[in-house]
């Protein structure tokens, strides 16, 4: 079993990456569902945190169903880090988590996310300040370096471990890649490998099906994977790869009528958590993802977006589920290319 601190979270762990605009507990409920291990909030700005900031504050908020869960905060001032950890430890989530990854130009100019890429001494005695400031068990997420020039994960490892972190995700880019090319998960696997290390390593980065997951848990050796941008839209990534690694087959893709629930569901929550307006607003950018493969699903798709009442919206996915039942779709054995608006590290 792999265990984070104490925290028991299974064999062969699957995990929510922590996705701005995403991973709000709305998305979050539907990946539990579906099987997700171990979940993050989207990162929050330490800055907002000790501000009181409306936002940052409802980011922290996490509910029974979704243990165990991490809050995800980043941030490049001890004060700030240090302060912060105090206020996430006394939301009560099972850890927390360091934002070392995040690409966006909007984070990185502050040398928060990745931009401490550039500065490791910082980034190793910055956890280790946080690392004191709280009871809770701290895990760090980060990429492989700042460019090509300057991968220095394995010595990163060691030192942020030996600083006390719990476990650390590995996205297998660089921050220079941002999301282009491919993910390297060989110096991944130089990292679990290294004799040194003893906490969990989790690998991020392209598992966008069942049968690459089981390829990379078997060639690179991980304990375990966190799945980002192959989740927006389809939830049941998660127990597909679960059946997959169980039983060697590939299980039947989410039917027409799983899809509209997951919509309707994901509305909804929406709804309950942001209020009418917002949630119906900021639900517009999902439904694409929901019904991607649907024939001439334009119309529809242009009234979801455009109806701004609840009873509107589930009138036209009552009629979606109708117009489509029956139809097949193919496995997921290779996902298409998923429709990207939100980041993470």
């Amino acid at each position: 079993m792999v265990k984070i601190g104490g925290i028991d979270i299974g064999e062969f762990p699957l995990l929510l990456a922590p996705m701005e605009d995403v991973s709000d507990p709305p998305f979050r409920a539907l990946c539990k569902e579906q099987g997700a291990d171990l979940m993050f909030t989207e990162f929050i700005s330490v800055e907002g945190l000790i501000r009181d900031a409306d936002k940052s504050l409802q980011k922290l908020e996490i509910f029974e169903t979704e243990r165990p869960i991490g809050v995800q905060i980043f941030g490049a001032e001890y004060d700030s880090m240090m302060k912060a950890a105090e206020i996430v430890e006394n939301a009560q989530p099972e850890l927390l988590d360091i934002n070392y990854g995040c690409p966006v130009k909007k984070v990185v100019c502050k040398m928060a996310g990745a931009g401490i890429l550039k500065d490791i001494p910082k980034m190793v005695s910055l956890t280790a300040a946080v690392v004191k400031s709280t009871k809770l068990p701290v895990t760090v997420k980060t990429r492989l370096g700042w460019d090509e020039h300057s991968i220095y994960i394995e010595e990163v490892a060691e030192r942020l471990q030996d600083v006390g972190i719990k476990a650390l995700s590995i996205h297998g880019r660089t921050r220079s890649q941002m999301y282009k090319g491919h993910a390297d998960w060989t110096k991944i696997a130089a990292v679990k490998n290294n004799p040194r290390i003893h906490i969990p390593i989790f690998g991020n980065g392209d598992i966008d099906s069942p049968l690459k997951a089981k390829e990379y848990k078997e060639k690179y050796g991980i304990d375990g994977i966190m799945i980002g941008r192959a989740a927006i839209g389809h939830p049941w990534i998660f127990r597909e790869i679960k059946h997959y690694l169980a039983t060697g087959e590939i299980l039947a893709p989410p039917t027409v009528a799983e899809r509209v629930d997951a919509a309707r569901k994901h509305l909804i929550n929406s709804i309950e958590w942001k209020g009418a307006k917002l949630g119906i607003v900021e639900m517009r950018r999902h439904y694409t993802n929901y019904f991607r493969g649907f024939p001439n699903i334009k119309p529809f798709r242009t009234q979801l977006v455009t109806e701004l009442e609840l009873d509107g919206l589930l009138e036209v996915l009552k009629t979606i589920e109708h117009q489509y039942t029956g139809m097949e779709f193919q496995a997921n054995q290779e996902s298409e290319p998923q429709l990207v608006y939100g980041y993470d590290g």
